[in-house]
């Protein structure tokens, strides 16, 4: 069973390897710029919290930049943070970043936790799954989640717990399969998204699920996903492509062996345009801020379709 979050990470950070180091000190000083003054980091504003903090740690992680006095301030922020009542978004964000902060610069981010908190983590998500198999956004959601599905699956890889019933998480996801071979995200969607499709086929692979012809499906739905302008859109109603659908799409197409499919030269084109000569990257062509969570999809862009 491959632990998906810290392979997506090496995998990256090696493909930015190849990457001019000019570009990448350009995105490491863009997003140190934006840690605050309690050591986590914000969205484009507001006060730190743990989902942005955990994007600007994957991203120093993969640029080999998470050292130093600035990681040891990231590290006081995560564990400022570890008695709140967090989401399961929050729940990743955090873990995560505290693994990051572990491998990278030596911190441990629950030195000071209870001996059980693994325990606890696994039991809070477990509240989360409903009759269909799946798992709901939170506990009053009713509708079992594609997305916080595959959240739950990765947040009980990275605290080293086992997946309870991987057979119902299969169910439930193949029934979120729609006709044109893409995933939806809710029962109640009435369309596949990107986003969905690459939660759905991600969490497929981690149990060890996914068959050729769901994946082939899979495949047919994102070739259909790129445009004109080189990138990936978010649905067939959208006639924008957006950097968060282009680098989950390609990194699905890659986990699948079909990204030579697409025009991987546009969608390199269209990653590249969203650089800003300061740093960080545009979420899309409409945009005009960047921030640390859009700057990772840059950088997983790059890596991914680099030549």
């Amino acid at each position: 069973m491959n632990n998906y979050l810290p392979e997506l990470t090496v995998r990256i950070a090696m493909g930015l390897g190849e990457v001019d180091a000019e570009i990448r000190d350009r995105h490491a000083r863009f997003i140190w710029e934006r840690q605050q003054a309690d050591g986590g980091f914000g969205g484009r504003e507001g006060a730190s919290d743990l989902y942005y903090t955990s994007f600007a740690l994957r991203s120093l992680a993969i640029l080999g930049e998470l050292q130093g006095d600035r990681a040891e301030r990231a590290c006081t922020f995560l564990q400022s943070r570890l008695g709140g009542q967090e989401t399961i978004v929050d729940f990743l964000s955090l873990i995560y970043g505290a693994g990051l902060l572990e491998t990278a610069a030596g911190l441990d981010v629950f030195a000071h936790a209870a001996d059980d908190w693994r325990e606890q983590v696994a039991a809070a998500l477990e509240q989360l799954r409903r009759d269909d198999g799946g798992y709901a956004k939170g506990e009053l959601g009713s509708a079992s989640s594609t997305y916080h599905t595959f959240l739950v699956l990765l947040c009980l890889q990275l605290i080293d717990r086992p997946i309870p019933q991987p057979e119902r998480i299969r169910d439930f996801l193949l029934s979120q399969e729609a006709e044109d071979g893409g995933f939806r995200e809710i029962k109640a969607s009435k369309r596949a998204g990107t986003n969905p499709t690459a939660a759905a086929i991600g969490a497929l692979r981690i149990i060890e699920a996914l068959d050729q012809d769901v994946a082939d499906g899979a495949i047919d739905f994102l070739l259909e996903m790129q445009n004109d302008e080189g990138g990936l859109r978010a649905n067939t109603r959208i006639p924008i492509a957006d950097l968060l659908s282009t680098f989950t799409g390609c990194l699905t197409l890659t986990d699948l062996g079909a990204l030579h499919e697409i025009d991987t030269a546009a969608a390199m084109r269209y990653v590249e345009g969203l650089q800003q000569p300061g740093g960080g990257f545009f979420g899309a062509a409409w945009d005009e801020v960047a921030d640390v969570e859009y700057t990772f999809y840059g950088l997983g862009g790059l890596a991914i379709l680099h030549p």
